[in-house]
């Protein structure tokens, strides 16, 4: 028997027949609609750690690359540093759906990407230390980026359970949006 035999569920949902602009679309409303996904690093002794982070705005519509903005002196950075592979996954309960990127973290202390996708709800994370250095805002020698560069990404749009529409934005799709996106 063939897997399409076998798994008749991902069989019936894959949807290949969108552009990869229609896929990105699609993916960014579940993102939106969910707001925090779950970051899933590997630390030394190869155990997976885990945590909820929001992905940092702007977007702009051909975007794939996931933003946050954390403190660099948590745990995530070493084990970031340790494996830089990592997956991003978002689940909306109301309607079922979800995503997962599966890619590459890269960390930055970039004024520029800092400054564009800080905000003042972030600073909570950070706290004042009261030393006049770390102070909580985007000056902060504590904030870094970290951009979740994917290779690939797998959404499930509307009720999963009916099945609801597979959608994989394969690795050539990535580049070529990246593409557009660079010009």
């Amino acid at each position: 028997m063939s897997n399409k035999e076998l798994d008749p569920y991902t069989a019936k949902a894959q949807n290949d027949n969108l552009t990869p602009q229609e896929k990105v679309d699609g993916l960014h409303a579940i993102v939106n609609s969910v707001k925090t996904g779950m970051l899933t690093t590997r630390s030394s002794d190869g155990s997976m750690h885990s945590r909820a982070m929001a992905p940092a705005g702007p977007f702009s519509p051909t975007q794939i690359t996931l933003v946050f903005l954390a403190n660099r002196v948590s745990a995530k950075f070493d084990e970031i540093k340790n494996d830089d592979h990592v997956n991003v996954s978002f689940y909306d309960q109301s309607t079922t759906s979800w995503a997962s990127y599966s890619g590459v973290a890269r960390i930055t202390q970039d004024k520029d990407k800092i400054a564009k996708h800080w905000n003042s709800m972030i600073a909570a994370w950070f706290g004042d230390l009261g030393d006049g250095v770390h102070k909580g805002d985007q000056n902060d020698p504590r904030v870094a980026v970290i951009e979740v560069i994917p290779a690939e990404v797998r959404a499930v749009s509307g009720n999963t359970a009916a099945p609801g529409e597979l959608r994989t934005i394969t690795k050539d799709e990535i580049q070529l949006l990246q593409g557009i996106k660079s010009k």
